[in-house]
């Protein structure tokens, strides 16, 4: 089993910058791709950012692109979200998801993530 935790939410202003954390509970933290989606209220869970470091790909979704960013520290088993130039609409519960690499072919799809955190808030204002 695969526990997640979320951490680094917060309060933001428009602009502003923010990292949040993940940290995985598992033997083999390197064989795992990582991903970020975010629900906010109302609306559905949506992407955001999720990346397959053996198989060297990284998937995005247009709101983000060129403002967040992700890295894994494998020594700590934690990926970290950095967040720049934050906008008020990027104001969500933010979860980290998990699977072992060879199980995920649609990076962006988030019946293809096993393991969940249970969600970090941010809010932006503006």
């Amino acid at each position: 089993q695969v526990r997640l935790v979320e951490s680094g939410g917060g309060l933001v202003q428009s602009g502003g910058s923010l990292t949040l954390s993940c940290a995985a509970s598992v033997r083999t933290f390197s064989s795992y791709a990582m991903g970020w989606f975010r629900q906010a209220p109302g609306k559905e869970r949506e992407f955001v950012l999720a990346k397959s470091w053996r198989g060297g790909r990284t998937s995005y979704a247009d709101s983000v692109k060129g403002r967040f960013t992700m890295s894994r520290d494998n020594a700590k088993n934690t990926v970290y979200l950095q967040m720049n130039s934050l906008k008020p609409e990027d104001t969500a519960i933010y979860y980290c998801a998990a699977n072992v690499e060879q199980s995920l072919s649609q990076l962006s799809r988030e019946d293809e993530y096993d393991y969940w955190g249970q969600g970090t808030q941010v809010t932006v204002s503006s």
